[in-house]
């Protein structure tokens, strides 16, 4: 059980600081489509727990290091080579989204110039990548805990503040920037493009796994802990429709609202959850390229963390919603494979 949820931890590390410890994932995937989105965040956990569970296994199966072996096994040759050039590069877009988000950061929070906070992440994340496999898994997993707990603080303060009825938290919502036009298919992008991003570490966290159950088990425990911090999310960011519009990074505005140590605490939360997010993106690219052994892995990391700083200032808002969009019509392809792994397994 022990070894499941530390799984399940790194399963939830991995996705947070690009699924929503900002809030802008959720409000462009879930909260803009109004009361609807709570429909949407039982759709995502369920989708999370299957496919955590299915991938976590197949790593274990697979024991592998890169994605590589792991589309191969679920599309064959000829897609899996389409679908492996496609994840590598958005791997690394997710990698510069963010740099992105801790620039938005530092100039939220602490009003530091975007080429600071950039800078900070990108060296932060290149000397982590300098770690073995395991410690990386273990920085991940690491925060899960404390964002939880802030989570529901922010969560419950929100609703017993609120200055807005229901119909006027849906209209501000509405009013928002949506990822799609409705709010099942919000949810289906907002799963795929995590499992898109996320298939190659969490198939590497699989493989450390000391049984299939194990494995199993793990992906299912990160499903679940990951509907519940959507559910706190979407649940914050719609009681407090006011304070958050028109801002990068809506939920630290909210926590910042409750008292400005909350906020701080909540800041740097989320810079733990982009840096988790930042260092399993960044690993599951360059391992694709090189592995981790080789001489030459060290000086590939220096020079594509140069080139992701300065990719990052496109700005992360926009690398929200139109990365993560694409991605997660791309990540239909690894659900629909994985699904029809399952099903003839299962036959």
């Amino acid at each position: 059980m022990k070894s499941s949820l530390r799984i399940g931890l790194a399963f939830v590390g991995l996705v947070v600081g690009g699924g929503f410890a900002s809030g802008q994932e959720m409000m462009q995937f879930f909260t803009s489509f109004g009361i609807y989105s709570i429909f949407g965040t039982i759709v995502a956990t369920i989708g999370f727990a299957f496919l955590g569970m299915n991938i976590a296994q197949i790593g274990y199966r697979l024991n592998t290091s890169s994605h590589k072996e792991v589309v191969y096994f679920l599309a064959g040759r000829t897609l899996g080579s389409i679908l492996d050039i496609l994840i590598t590069v958005f791997l690394f877009c997710v990698t510069v989204a963010m740099f992105a988000g801790t620039a938005s950061a530092f100039r939220q929070v602490l009003g530091f110039d975007p080429v600071i906070g950039s800078a900070f992440m990108v060296v932060l994340t290149v000397l982590t990548l300098m770690l073995n496999i395991k410690s990386i898994i273990n920085v991940i997993a690491i925060a899960i805990p404390y964002l939880l707990g802030l989570m529901l603080i922010i969560s419950v303060f929100s609703i017993l503040t609120t200055d807005l009825s229901l119909a006027e938290q849906t209209i501000l919502a509405q009013q928002q920037r949506s990822a799609a036009p409705n709010w099942l298919l919000g949810a289906l992008l907002y799963v795929s493009y995590n499992i898109a991003s996320g298939v190659a570490m969490m198939t590497v966290i699989g493989s450390t796994a000391s049984s299939k159950r194990v494995a199993g088990l793990g992906g299912i425990f990160g499903g679940l802990i990951l509907g519940a911090l959507i559910l706190l999310v979407n649940i914050a960011l719609f009681a407090k429709m006011d304070v958050v519009v028109g801002v990068d990074m809506p939920i630290v505005e909210i926590a910042f609202n409750i008292h400005p140590i909350i906020g701080v605490l909540m800041a740097i939360a989320l810079l733990a959850m982009i840096y988790s997010t930042a260092v399993g993106m960044m690993y599951s690219f360059i391992v694709r390229l090189i592995p981790p052994k080789d001489k030459v892995y060290r000086p590939t990391v220096v020079f594509f963390g140069i080139i992701g700083f300065i990719a990052s200032f496109v700005g992360f808002t926009t690398l929200v919603g139109q990365v993560y969009s694409l991605m997660g019509y791309l990540g239909f392809a690894i659900i629909a494979a994985i699904t029809i792994t399952w099903a003839s397994k299962r036959n």
